[in-house]
């Protein structure tokens, strides 16, 4: 993992694993999705006939499928619970586990309405198929929650309408704790994420596993053990399934990536994250920043709160600091987890945005962009956090620079809109992949006072940047990038001029000497006593304050 934040804070750390998350398959019918395709699957499955397809027929499959369902179900003792809209499922499924002990196979049905493709076919009034039209309606779904060997707990989610298209559901650190436990090693899981671990390098060469190309073989094999003969028979049975060839394929819809940082102390870990989350906030532009509170501050030394402090707060839980951006598709997101790990994020909502294709195939290449786009996200972050200006930089910014054969403008930090276009760049400068013109455009002209700022100066000031090696544009590409060591130059450059110079000479202004406020933080106290230090500096050099 080689990243500028964790070589930073290495020494804080007793493990470190990188771990794939939460894996959302799309599983379909290739030849269902078209009204030949179709039309030809359902005469395989009715002797080589079509004189049944019609709405009448089309319409009794999904409650066929919904009384086999419930008829299974009621026979074998598992529970199907039907769930309105916006009702977290997956926590109805965790309280299940927690009350009850499962084996393998199905062990919960959940059913709620979803969108999914449903064939309407027309016919004329001596027969004959006129139209076969796929449409896309609320119907209802069936999730059946499913315990295995080796992935521990999936879900599959079904629509009872042909051609049966389906969603499975995995997770990553579910894998990576039943493989663990396999190998002997030692470890205490908190939700979706290892809180200690006896063998971090162990786990983390486990983990590394679902990273590599024969983690596609592993997902077809949990996908293909249960979709057919748990799911799949309750609208086809496995003879109708083989008389009509019905074959699933399988492509990459969602995917989550992890870097899990553990800390040897917790109170050192929410030091240091809350002091970064502090000061990358403003300057990446993050439109919020939560601390969702289970307890005050974390117990030092200690793995649980007391037992009084449980009570009162009946599910004890950790302060979670979390820290979220949005790139369209795209997510990156930072926070604590458990008492002593850091975790960070890269999620793809819709893996289309990646362009690196959906097969399962592609698996590994969509894991590998994550897996950059996590590493990217932490250094990033630590070079924002702390910025760096060579010698002499100040002096060479307003000078003219060269791009290839255009001569470019230097850069003046006394006007308002250069220091909004830095501060811009800083903000897109984790964006995955870059940015363009108009995101640099559009991300200005949200800033108050610049609504007029249009893609022509957006163009115009990026080749000041490209001039002075604060933006770089590679290639042939129409995207733009901020590189780390120019990331810690504009973070450092609008530091000190927002945060350093302006309050100084504000404060040096004022010299009369106020009531220390109630709520007084270090950055306060090393305010004032520059303040005073700069107002006997600037009576000794003969400088007028005021």
């Amino acid at each position: 993992m080689a990243d500028d934040f964790t070589e930073r804070y290495g020494d804080l750390l007793t493990g470190s694993y990188d771990c794939v998350d939460r894996i959302v398959l799309n599983a379909y019918y290739p030849l269902g999705h078209s009204p030949g395709g179709f039309r030809t699957w359902w005469r395989r499955w009715h002797g080589d006939s079509d004189a049944e397809l019609d709405g009448a027929h089309l319409m009794r499959l999904p409650g066929r499928f919904a009384r086999r369902v419930r008829a299974w179900a009621a026979a074998n003792g598992v529970p199907v619970i039907d769930c309105k809209a916006g009702l977290r499922k997956h926590r109805i499924a965790e309280e299940y586990l927690a009350s009850h002990s499962v084996g393998p196979g199905v062990f919960l049905v959940l059913v709620a309405r979803a969108r999914a493709t449903v064939w309407k076919v027309r016919r004329s009034a001596g027969g004959v198929i006129m139209s076969l039209e796929k449409k896309s309606e609320y119907v209802n779904h069936y999730s059946f929650h499913i315990m295995d060997p080796a992935w521990g707990h999936l879900v599959v989610k079904m629509s009872g309408h042909p051609p049966f298209g389906a969603q499975v559901i995995l997770n990553g650190h579910e894998y990576v704790a039943c493989q663990a436990h396999a190998a002997g090693i030692g470890f205490t899981k908190e939700g979706n994420c290892f809180t200690k671990i006896t063998d971090p390098r162990g786990l983390a060469q486990i983990a590394e596993t679902l990273s590599q190309p024969a983690a596609i073989g592993r997902l077809g094999q949990a996908c293909d053990r249960w979709i057919y003969t748990a799911c799949l028979c309750f609208g086809l049975d496995l003879a109708d399934q083989q008389a009509s060839g019905f074959r699933y394929a399988y492509s990459v819809y969602q995917a989550e990536y992890s870097r899990n940082l553990i800390f040897a102390s917790g109170a050192r870990m929410d030091r240091v994250f809350g002091t970064i989350a502090d000061r990358t906030r403003s300057r990446l532009d993050v439109p919020a920043l939560r601390t969702l509170f289970g307890m005050k501050q974390r117990p030092a030394g200690t793995t649980e709160p007391s037992l009084k402090l449980a009570v009162v707060i009946e599910r004890p839980a950790y302060d979670l600091t979390l820290f979220k951006v949005h790139f369209g598709l795209l997510t990156l997101k930072g926070y604590t987890k458990g008492e002593r790990v850091l975790r960070f994020e890269a999620i793809v909502h819709n893996t289309k945005t990646l362009k690196t294709g959906r097969a399962l195939e592609k698996f590994p290449d969509i894991i590998a962009r994550l897996a950059g786009m996590a590493g990217r996200f932490c250094t990033m972050l630590d070079c924002v956090d702390t910025g760096f200006i060579p010698g002499g930089l100040l002096d060479e910014l307003p000078l003219p620079a060269q791009v290839g054969a255009t001569r470019t403008g230097g850069l003046d930090l006394n006007k308002p809109r250069m220091r909004a276009v830095l501060a811009a760049a800083l903000a897109l400068a984790i964006a995955p992949g870059g940015f363009t013109v108009a995101d640099l455009a559009a991300r200005v002209s949200a800033m108050p006072g610049h609504d007029g700022y249009t893609i022509r100066n957006a163009a115009y000031d990026l080749r000041k940047l490209r001039g002075k090696h604060l933006a770089d544009k590679p290639g042939r590409t129409r995207r733009y990038l901020i590189s780390p060591g120019a990331a810690r130059i504009i973070s450092a450059l609008l530091t000190l001029r927002d945060q350093v110079i302006a309050p100084l000479l504000a404060g040096v202004a004022d010299p009369r000497i106020r009531r220390t406020p109630r709520h007084w933080t270090d950055i306060d106290r090393h305010y004032q006593a520059l303040r005073l230090e700069m107002m006997a500096l600037f009576a000794g050099i003969g400088i007028a304050c005021g």
